[in-house]
């Protein structure tokens, strides 16, 4: 037996032998307060050798021990002699020894930590003294603490290594057990991500990311009126989910009716309020703003105005503005609005037939349609055209320009490839969608002959390879996974395709629906090259990704190599404004070149989620072309420079 001998810490050296050279300083402050918490006691000795001067000892394992009492002897907690208990060895095994407490230790298993923070949190110990104990985090400790509301059923299975900590850690969304197991056995063993265990647990809950919540002010105001939410530690995408559906509904409502109250001022007929955009409002007659001359004084000064601006834009360009210029800009900016707003106006009879819709854009942002004319009121109507245009008025032909984001065909073709990649990964783990878009191109070939067009999959079975539409292939997170799931079926298929079909025939009906979702999934096509007969079935896209429930910053993440150096200074700021605001836009404009501003756009954009259009899923509400920001009768897009 190894004699246990209590040397003073002054006496002790790191060991030059030691393997390991480094230690964090967060990590040795975590031990430090570990050893506090126990009285200054070690739980395992030091294991040292006779140093090179009398009286003095290498510490050749346990060397970030040392340096935790140090640096308590440091802050005076501890004499400089303490008394530490030691080990002995001879200095040969030094560097044996060093090596295997390295790496021949284990760390602890996350349940074994759970049930022992679970322990003390039933004693009444506190998050943060508890990891104060344990050397951790309060973060660490209340993940723990969370696996105390899976089903024990799960959490054996964890055991028995039979799913991942990331899998088991999704279930901490719900309490209900019953539930657990159920959504658990109920998955397909191709579509148990973590991601799709939380949507089978919180179909009932409003997440965080909602456009209602978002709308309300987020979370904090659900809250704030009485609502209770439900957190998951686990996932770091949002706050949680608002469990109180009807709440939500009413503070939605109330800040609707806020804005409708100063709408309905203006002397519409009518005016509706709905959380959703209102169906087929774009099918519906519509009077429009009529354009009205200024004034000779208010021409003036819009001339005025519009050589200001553009003098102020040449010089911030350029790099020659003063520090005054970006207030001056914006200054003059809202001059030329308030005169704009003057050049145009709905008439009385305007007015006195039709209504307003006031709703949530797909982002959650208010939304204010006016002029539209309900169906049973159309004989009371002035005379329109076959476009719902009034015969007596329409925009004025000289209003200003307004800057637009622009997109390029060919990067609107590799965004929307990787729009289809997402798609087709996703309906690749969805059987049951995956079943009925099937069925429901089989259905527009036999039943609806003259549009069978009309659906995103491009059966039977059309295959396009997406790797050509891309700008880099290989960073399509959508594609990989794609290929491999394919390589994982690959060796589960019969070699010979002559045994294909009997091989079919012997399997259960869940494997064969995984099949049918996995070769569907090769036909989706979203994408949208300049020139296309398939419009109707790119637009479907979009209700399929809604059914698919598909998230599309899970595939697809907007950088300055994925994006911004792929577009105008001009798309580069108003990308940027839409992503996180008119100040972020500033940022940009100050950049004196292009290749700063993919710079800045990239490190301003990184971590919002923010996407560009074409890659996004359109609302089914809004309608994929108003959700692009371009003009429903455009038949093709604005180029870009490059």
């Amino acid at each position: 037996m190894t004699e246990i001998i209590s040397i003073a810490l002054n006496k002790l050296d790191a060991d030059p032998k030691n393997v390991r050279k480094t230690y964090s300083a967060e990590g040795v402050e975590a031990l430090a307060a570990n050893i506090r918490e126990d009285g200054y006691r070690l739980l395992q000795n030091l294991v040292v050798r006779k140093g090179d001067k009398k009286g003095r000892y290498f510490v050749m394992a346990g060397g970030r021990r040392l340096a935790a009492l140090n640096l308590l002897a440091e802050a005076g907690e501890i004499a400089k002699d303490f008394a530490v208990e030691c080990k002995e060895r001879e200095g040969e095994v030094a560097t044996e020894i060093s090596l295997a407490e390295n790496l021949m230790r284990e760390d602890m298993h996350p349940l074994d930590q759970y049930e022992a923070f679970d322990a003390l949190a039933k004693q009444g110990k506190e998050v943060a003294d508890i990891a104060a104990r344990f050397g951790t985090t309060d973060t660490v400790v209340r993940k723990r603490l969370a696996l105390a509301r899976v089903s024990p059923v799960l959490l054996q299975l964890y055991r028995d290594e039979d799913m991942s900590f990331a899998q088991l850690s999704a279930f901490t969304v719900s309490d209900d057990h019953e539930r657990q197991v159920t959504v658990w056995n109920s998955l397909s063993t191709w579509n148990r991500e973590p991601h799709s265990i939380r949507r089978a647990l919180t179909e009932e809950m409003i997440p965080a990311t909602d456009k209602r919540i978002q709308f309300i002010g987020g979370l904090a105001a659900y809250e704030e009126a009485g609502g209770s939410v439900k957190r998951d530690l686990f996932d770091d995408r949002n706050a949680g989910y608002a469990l109180d559906t009807v709440l939500v509904e009413k503070l939605v409502t109330e800040k609707l009716e806020v804005a409708a109250a100063t709408v309905r001022a203006e002397g519409w007929k009518w005016i509706e309020c709905s959380a959703t955009g209102p169906v087929g409002y774009h099918a519906m007659k519509r009077h429009y703003p009529e354009g009205i001359t200024l004034s000779e004084e208010d021409q003036a000064a819009f001339d005025a105005a519009k050589a200001e601006y553009d003098d102020l834009a040449a010089l911030i360009e350029n790099d020659m503005a003063d520090d005054e210029a970006e207030a001056k800009l914006a200054e003059v900016e809202k001059r030329i609005d308030a005169l704009n707003a003057r050049t145009e106006a709905y008439s009385p009879e305007a007015l006195e037939q039709a209504g307003a819709f006031v709703f949530l854009d797909y982002y959650g942002r208010l939304a204010i349609e006016r002029g539209f004319v309900k169906r049973d009121e159309n004989a009371e109507t002035e005379d329109m055209d076959d476009e719902g245009e009034s015969l007596q008025g329409g925009k004025s032909a000289e209003e200003p320009k307004v800057p637009a984001i622009s997109h390029s065909a060919a990067l609107i073709e590799d965004l929307t490839a990787h729009k289809t990649a997402a798609l087709r990964i996703e309906l690749a783990n969805n059987p049951d969608v995956a079943l009925v878009a099937v069925v429901h191109v089989m259905l527009l070939r036999v039943a609806y002959p003259y549009h069978s067009e009309q659906s995103a999959l491009q059966l039977s079975l059309t295959h396009e390879r997406l790797e050509p539409s891309m700008k880099d292939a290989e960073s399509c997170k959508g594609l990989t996974a794609l290929n491999d799931l394919a390589d994982n079926y690959g060796h589960h298929l019969p070699g010979n395709p002559a045994d294909l079909f009997d091989w079919l025939m012997e399997q259960p009906q869940d494997t064969v629906l995984s099949l049918l979702a996995f070769g569907a999934a090769h036909s989706v096509n979203a994408v949208e090259k300049k020139f296309t007969e398939r419009k109707k079935g790119i637009e479907q896209a979009n209700q399929l990704g809604h059914a698919l429930k598909v998230h599309m910053p899970d595939w697809f993440e907007t950088t300055g190599d994925s994006y911004f150096k792929h577009v105008n200074r001009t798309t580069i700021e108003l990308a940027v404004a839409e992503a996180k605001g008119s100040e972020a836009e500033l940022s940009v404009r100050a950049a004196a070149k292009k290749s700063e501003a993919v710079a800045i756009a990239d490190r301003i954009v990184a971590g919002s989620g923010w996407l560009p259009f074409p890659v996004r899923l359109a609302s089914p509400e809004v309608g994929p072309e108003i959700e692009a920001g371009r003009n429903p009768d455009d038949s093709q897009f604005p180029e870009a420079a490059e």
